[in-house]
This record gives structure tokens, sequence and C-alpha cells, in this order.
């Protein structure tokens, strides 16, 4: 059988089953289905008292179980990215030796599924040293199952004094 002829045959056949493929349904693909944690803006704001309460625990292992493995903190007083456990512990080892103590002043509170976001303004207060500093804030939340964990928190001082 000569090529031409070949190809006249078989085009055809090939084009009915390209067309078939394309008509088909896709295979089934498993869709994600998350449960969503009810949740409210009283126990999302509460997430910063328990973190505020850890700082004066003056143990910055408990300051650091606040945050998910896998988070980032951007701190008030530091240049220095914590992507880490170790080196968010680092950091609050030494912000912990000024006694510091939070107060929200204004806050907004969103609340997704399984996610919260807490951003406003605080004021810390710092028991050795008598000083004050206001800044922004944003913490992120994640539920993961059992308990809410911080997966990211920026902080910065306010830019006009």
């Amino acid at each position: 059988m000569s090529a031409v002829k070949t190809f006249r045959v078989c085009a055809p056949i090939c084009l009915l089953v390209l067309a078939g493929c394309a008509s088909s349904p896709p295979e089934t693909v498993a869709t994600r289905t998350e449960v969503c944690k009810a949740s409210s803006e009283a126990e999302i704001a509460g997430l910063f008292d328990r973190w505020n309460q850890s700082l004066q625990t003056g143990d910055a292992k408990q300051v650091v179980a606040n945050y998910a493995p896998k988070s980032v903190l951007l701190a008030t007083v530091s240049n220095t990215p914590r992507l880490d456990a170790a080196q968010k512990q680092d950091y609050f080892e030494h912000f912990l030796e000024n006694k510091p103590r939070g107060m929200i002043d204004s806050r907004t509170i969103e609340l997704g599924c399984n996610t919260a976001v807490d951003a406003g303004l605080y004021t810390f207060a710092f028991g050795k040293t008598g000083a004050t500093v206001k800044a922004r804030y944003t913490y992120t939340y994640r539920w993961d199952g059992t308990q809410w964990l911080i997966t990211s928190h920026h902080s910065s001082a306010m830019p006009e004094k």
C-alpha cells in the first residue's frame, strides 16, 4: 500500500479518535473539601491575648509556640525576617529582656475558612526601661485542626512620632 493510500485511510480514523478524546468527559479529579472551623472576632482577638500572655512568661519558647512551623515574623525591632523556630526564639529572647506588654489600640479582624487576619495598631510598654513604642501590626492565623497558629506576623513602628 502506498504512503498516500495509507494516509487517506488512516487520517479520518485518527481524526475520529482525536475528536472522541476531546469530547470525552475528563477523568474524575478529586476535589478538595475543607471543613471550616466556626470562629468569631472575639475568638481571634483572644489569640493576641494568648500571645501577649506568653510574653509575660519571659520564656521565648512559649512565645514561639504560637507560630506555625511554616510562618514568618517581621518584627518591630529587627531587620531580619524570622522564618524558623530558632530564628524566632532568638528574636524573642532579646525582646523579652525588656519585659514587654502589648495593648491593642485599634483593630480590624477578617474571618475566613480556617484563616483569620487581625490588623491594627498597638502599643508596647517595656517594664524594664519604662519606654513605650506605638506600632502597626498584622497577624495572620490558620487553624491547624487543633488550634489557631500565627502564619505571619508583621509589626512596624509608627513612622511619625
